[in-house]
């Protein structure tokens, strides 16, 4: 979905906000995962930043609010989100000062149950 635009509330590839990612990244795996960042922070459990791996959820504070970004790991250092408006899906490295400082959790949802 690299080089989709961000569309606020948007969970197709006409158009994803950063949960609506999540959500379409997960069906199209055959994973029902919940739709909002709230929720899914809700229902996945926390992971050790060590422990990362591909298919986490890295949680990041913006904006002043309390998780109110989520990324998808797909390894080597390296996450996929729909940032804002006027911005398109693309992948940037977790390296980078900006996000390490905004980095508040990783979580990874209970597959097997």
């Amino acid at each position: 979905m690299v080089g989709m635009p961000y569309r606020y509330g948007g969970n197709t590839p006409r158009g994803f906000d950063c949960s609506g990612l999540i959500h379409y990244s997960y069906a199209r795996a055959g994973v029902t995962v919940p739709r909002t960042t709230s929720q899914q922070r809700k229902y996945s459990r926390p992971v050790a930043r060590k422990d990362i791996q591909i298919g986490d959820l890295l949680f990041f504070n913006q904006s002043g609010k309390r998780s109110s970004h989520v990324g998808l790991y797909i390894g080597g250092n390296r996450f996929v989100h729909a940032p804002s408006t006027g911005k398109t899906v693309h992948v940037v490295s977790l390296t980078s000062r900006y996000w390490q400082r905004h980095l508040v959790g990783v979580r990874r949802f209970d597959l097997d149950r």
